[in-house]
């Protein structure tokens, strides 16, 4: 491992309270579930989760390996399709698995799916996986992370950052500012935006609009603080909070500062 200080280019301006980079970040909130997200997103989160519970506790699933992916489609307001790929000894067959995985993980979270097309693990094979499997040079999965691409996302991963850099500590601000709004009755639906120049504490812009895209800015501006330092102090940043973001997403899980009403 080799440790380095940052560029002075850039520390010359963050450590002074500015911004540990460019960029727009967004937030958002919805009451469409107890969590404040879509509720394809919560269902989504909910597949991976069963996934991992019937590996770990349930004999039944002892052919089931770490590695697995879901993915919900959502088509005119309906589920049109559930996506579960899962890693597999590779002993079993691909009906065992389906009926399995249909039975065990998708009815008891999706409920009737008679009118959705069911895909468990489409290449047929998944018995190598992990980095072993399909790896690149890549960031996290970022809409993993946040809303699974239902909003926007300004490009920049969370993980392996410190709370200088905006594209994680402002990303939580918007999620946090974008909850009050909808939990105190300004919106049913809430997304907010910010932009940051690097070195700058003051953003650029900031920007919050509801589900009929009204602007709720000034309200926000006027209650809410989106300097760094100002957000690492509302939210905590510096304490060792971080592990359970590695799995299942960043926003809709209680614990976090960001998600506090």
């Amino acid at each position: 491992m080799k440790i380095v200080k940052q560029s002075p280019d850039i520390s010359q301006g963050v450590d002074t309270g500015g911004a540990g980079d460019q960029g727009i970040m967004y937030g958002y909130a919805t009451d469409e579930t107890k969590e404040m997200m879509s509720e394809s997103v919560v269902k989504v989160h909910a597949l991976a989760k069963k996934l991992e519970e019937l590996r770990k506790n349930n004999p039944a699933f002892s052919w089931m390996r770490p590695d697995g992916k879901t993915q919900i489609s959502v088509q005119d307001g309906k589920i049109a399709s559930v996506l579960v790929s899962c890693q597999h000894d590779e002993n079993i067959s691909n009906e065992q698995i389906r009926e399995q995985i249909i039975e065990h993980v998708i009815v008891p979270i999706i409920g009737d799916v008679s009118e959705m097309e069911i895909f468990i693990n489409p290449t047929g094979r998944f018995v190598q996986g992990g980095f072993e499997g399909d790896t690149g040079l890549t960031g996290r999965k970022i809409m993993v992370d946040t809303y699974c691409g239902l909003v926007p996302h300004g490009g920049g991963a969370f993980s392996g950052k410190d709370s200088t850099k905006v594209d994680r500590s402002a990303a939580y601000m918007a999620r946090f500012v974008a909850k009050q709004m909808v939990a105190k009755g300004y919106a049913k639906e809430c997304l907010v935006s910010v932009a940051y120049a690097i070195g700058k504490a003051e953003p650029l812009m900031v920007e919050a609009l509801n589900e009929k895209g009204e602007s709720l800015a000034e309200l926000v501006k006027e209650m809410f603080d989106f300097r760094p330092q100002s957000i690492i102090k509302t939210l905590d940043l510096r304490s060792p909070i971080f592990q359970e973001t590695a799995a299942y997403g960043h926003f809709g899980k209680e614990g976090f500062p960001w998600e506090r009403i």
